[in-house]
């Protein structure tokens, strides 16, 4: 019976990060979600209190399923770290494959809609992406140390900044109805990361801008 309810849970689950990144957040209904886990109403809500809670717990799924499979890529067996920033920007175009709900982002998807209205989904996105960044910062870092050691960016911006351009590159690869652009937008992405850790290039000397103050 336990076995059962945890198969029901993770199809809700499966369900809504499918839905999700199709439709939205506010346009995906809990009847969606049932409908696409072949499953009734009830056994929603016997695992989550409202659509808010699942999205939560979806949160958490794509976290624990998106950092296992980066966790277990083939970049980190690179021995130089500036080898793996590089392939790890390489595997973020090797991804973009099938449709768009197939590798755009949950967490960047409902934070665009709920940063206002939801702030319990916007700080766990916000949590997630950043989670994220931060173990790219750790390569970036080791990188820096080695090739550019004197340049005064500092890698945690730049590992939110790759977030930021393949976060923008999923948003315009919605716009254009087109993988292409995506893919375009990374490889540049690429090329400015490599530029900040080559010696001598003039973008490893660019000096991390000042935090802009917070809109009230």
């Amino acid at each position: 019976m336990e076995n059962t309810s945890q198969n029901s849970k993770l199809k809700l689950l499966d369900a809504a990060l499918r839905v999700i990144r199709t439709k939205g957040y506010t346009a995906t209904t809990i009847d969606d979600i049932c409908a696409a886990a072949n499953l009734t109403k009830g056994s929603f809500f016997h695992h989550f209190k409202s659509k808010e809670d699942l999205a939560l717990a979806a949160v958490d799924y794509w976290n624990a399923m998106t950092g296992g499979m980066f966790a277990q890529s083939a970049y980190h067996r690179h021995a130089d770290p500036r080898d793996r920033v590089l392939a790890y920007i390489d595997l973020r175009v090797e991804i973009l494959q099938g449709e768009l709900p197939d590798f755009t982002c949950l967490l960047g998807t409902m934070v665009q809609e709920t940063y206002e209205t939801y702030p319990r989904i916007r700080d766990a996105c916000n949590a997630g992406i950043s989670s994220h960044a931060q173990t790219i910062a750790v390569d970036i870092a080791a990188a820096k140390a080695i090739y550019t050691p004197t340049a005064t960016w500092d890698a945690e911006t730049v590992a939110l900044y790759t977030q930021a351009v393949i976060q923008g590159a999923f948003i315009l690869a919605k716009a254009q109805r087109k993988t292409e652009i995506a893919a375009q937008c990374i490889g540049h992405l690429r090329c400015y990361v490599e530029g900040l850790l080559t010696p001598g290039s003039p973008c490893s000397k660019t000096q991390s801008q000042p935090t802009p103050k917070e809109t009230p």
